[in-house]
């Protein structure tokens, strides 16, 4: 169970740091547009408050699970925009505290599951751990957008690692996604991991097309919070390129992606 503690820490932590970029700001600055079309400050916390609800649902109450899936079935378009909108109009200290809790409540269930533990969810069933990186993942992302908003710049840290780890996972499922057939062989993935920590690596390294870069790139890469033409991410073999440009860690449909820096200029 220590693997899955260590996530369950990462999570926290990741949480607390986006925390602090958000305790502070006056109500004017809940309300600024970030990156995500037509979400402030404060819809990006509620979409976080809001998922981290669901997740508590699906590892307390599996069963009950059910009904939230039918929810997005019924409104696949629009239901995360619907939630995120919802919890925004809320005061922003209401907010704050309802994603603390919220947060509280999950890490609770998360280290009380037992081992071996698999869950619903919108996508594959999850582990705790796969529950756990899930949810940082998309704390990390949410967490960009606003310090990208806020003018803050976030040193990156080996956290990162579980970001990148679901990136590499998810390379069939964004294939299909799209209708697309995934390759059949596996790339080499390898990413220069943040601070000089050396690389991680994924995929046999004898592999004929592969990935390589920043991990941070990456990253921003498959939660489609930068353009790849704005990144340091290259791919070797057509495939691999073709991963780049349709890349996505989080399950739903295929995401819309950002523009690069310089379209329009």
């Amino acid at each position: 169970m220590s693997d899955v503690s260590s996530v369950i820490d990462d999570l926290g932590r990741e949480s607390e740091e986006l925390d602090l970029l958000v305790a502070g700001l006056g109500e004017d600055r809940w309300a600024l547009d970030t990156p995500a079309a037509g979400w402030t400050v404060a819809h990006q916390i509620a979409h976080l408050a809001w998922t981290d609800r669901a997740a508590l649902v699906a590892v307390t109450e599996p069963e009950a699970f059910a009904a939230e899936v039918e929810k997005a079935l019924r409104s696949p378009e629009t239901w995360v925009d619907e939630a995120a909108r919802e919890g925004a109009a809320l005061p922003p200290a209401r907010l704050l505290a309802e994603w603390r809790a919220g947060r509280a409540a999950l890490d609770h269930a998360l280290r009380a599951a037992p081992a071996g533990a698999r869950f619903p969810w919108y996508g594959p069933p999850m582990s705790t751990a796969s529950m756990a990186t899930g949810r940082l993942m998309e704390t990390w992302a949410h967490g960009q957008d606003i310090a990208d908003t806020l003018g803050v710049v976030r040193a990156p840290t080996d956290r990162l690692r579980h970001v990148v780890r679901i990136g590499v996972r998810a390379r069939d499922f964004a294939f299909g996604a799209r209708g697309l057939s995934a390759p059949g062989e596996e790339f080499r993935v390898e990413l220069a991991a943040p601070g000089g920590g050396g690389l991680w690596t994924y995929g046999p390294e004898d592999a004929a097309q592969r990935v390589t870069g920043p991990a941070l790139d990456f990253c921003l890469l498959v939660t489609q919070r930068a353009h790849r033409a704005d990144l340091a991410v290259r791919a070797e073999g057509p495939d691999a390129a073709r991963w780049l440009d349709i890349a996505q860690a989080f399950a739903g449909p295929p995401g819309a992606g950002r523009p690069p820096q310089g379209a329009g200029a």
